[in-house]
Protein backbone atom coordinates (compact mmCIF):
# COMPACT_ATOMS: atom_id res chain seq x y z
CA UNK A 1 0.00 0.00 0.00
CA UNK A 2 1.28 3.52 -0.74
CA UNK A 3 2.59 5.45 1.90
CA UNK A 4 0.28 8.53 1.00
CA UNK A 5 -3.54 8.19 -0.63
CA UNK A 6 -6.24 10.31 -1.57
CA UNK A 7 -9.62 9.58 0.05
CA UNK A 8 -12.48 11.60 2.01
CA UNK A 9 -11.79 13.25 5.46
CA UNK A 10 -14.96 13.48 7.23
CA UNK A 11 -13.81 16.62 9.12
CA UNK A 12 -12.20 18.56 6.40
CA UNK A 13 -16.01 17.19 4.65
CA UNK A 14 -13.65 16.62 1.07
CA UNK A 15 -10.85 14.76 -0.32
CA UNK A 16 -7.10 15.30 1.11
CA UNK A 17 -4.18 13.73 0.86
CA UNK A 18 -4.00 11.36 4.35
CA UNK A 19 -0.87 9.46 5.41
CA UNK A 20 -1.00 5.71 6.06
CA UNK A 21 0.13 4.28 8.64
CA UNK A 22 -0.12 0.53 10.53
CA UNK A 23 -1.85 0.49 14.06
CA UNK A 24 0.44 -1.64 16.49
CA UNK A 25 -0.92 -3.71 19.14
CA UNK A 26 0.17 -1.86 22.50
CA UNK A 27 1.30 -3.61 25.95
CA UNK A 28 -1.78 -4.54 27.05
CA UNK A 29 -2.49 -2.69 30.79
CA UNK A 30 -1.48 -5.29 33.93
CA UNK A 31 -4.59 -3.42 35.80
CA UNK A 32 -6.90 -3.89 33.79
CA UNK A 33 -10.01 -5.96 34.89
CA UNK A 34 -9.55 -8.52 32.80
CA UNK A 35 -6.29 -9.32 33.66
CA UNK A 36 -6.68 -8.90 37.33
CA UNK A 37 -9.48 -11.51 36.57
CA UNK A 38 -6.90 -13.61 34.72
CA UNK A 39 -3.70 -13.63 37.31
CA UNK A 40 -6.07 -14.11 39.88
CA UNK A 41 -7.20 -17.60 37.88
CA UNK A 42 -4.38 -18.62 37.06
CA UNK A 43 -2.50 -18.33 39.94
CA UNK A 44 -2.12 -20.88 42.45
CA UNK A 45 -3.07 -24.96 41.16
CA UNK A 46 -5.28 -25.57 38.16
CA UNK A 47 -3.89 -23.67 35.43
CA UNK A 48 -5.29 -22.21 32.39
CA UNK A 49 -8.49 -20.79 32.71
CA UNK A 50 -9.51 -21.38 28.83
CA UNK A 51 -9.42 -24.43 26.71
CA UNK A 52 -6.42 -24.99 24.12
CA UNK A 53 -7.53 -23.54 20.71
CA UNK A 54 -7.03 -26.38 18.14
CA UNK A 55 -7.19 -25.92 14.41
CA UNK A 56 -6.02 -24.16 11.51
CA UNK A 57 -4.27 -20.83 11.80
CA UNK A 58 -6.62 -18.44 9.42
CA UNK A 59 -4.84 -17.84 5.94
CA UNK A 60 -4.78 -14.13 6.15
CA UNK A 61 -4.75 -11.48 8.71
CA UNK A 62 -7.19 -8.77 9.38
CA UNK A 63 -5.06 -5.20 9.23
CA UNK A 64 -5.75 -2.15 11.25
CA UNK A 65 -5.09 1.45 9.83
CA UNK A 66 -4.71 4.81 10.67
CA UNK A 67 -4.85 7.53 7.99
CA UNK A 68 -3.84 11.08 9.15
CA UNK A 69 -5.37 13.91 6.81
CA UNK A 70 -2.32 16.38 5.86
CA UNK A 71 -4.66 19.29 6.23
CA UNK A 72 -6.25 19.22 9.43
CA UNK A 73 -3.91 16.31 10.94
CA UNK A 74 -6.78 14.07 12.10
CA UNK A 75 -7.11 10.60 12.12
CA UNK A 76 -9.46 8.13 10.70
CA UNK A 77 -9.59 4.24 11.21
CA UNK A 78 -11.17 2.41 8.48
CA UNK A 79 -12.57 -1.03 9.23
CA UNK A 80 -9.49 -3.65 8.74
CA UNK A 81 -8.55 -5.47 5.64
CA UNK A 82 -7.34 -8.49 4.83
CA UNK A 83 -4.19 -9.73 3.67
CA UNK A 84 -1.70 -12.19 3.36
CA UNK A 85 1.27 -9.60 3.30
CA UNK A 86 1.03 -6.13 4.03
CA UNK A 87 3.71 -3.37 3.29
CA UNK A 88 3.61 0.42 3.48
CA UNK A 89 6.05 1.05 0.41
CA UNK A 90 6.95 4.95 -0.97
CA UNK A 91 5.24 5.85 -3.94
Amino acid sequence: MPKKIMTYCPYCKKHTSHSVERVRKRKASELKAGQRRFRRVTSGYGGFPRPKFEGREKPTKRVALRLVCDECHKAVTPPGIRAKKFEIVEA
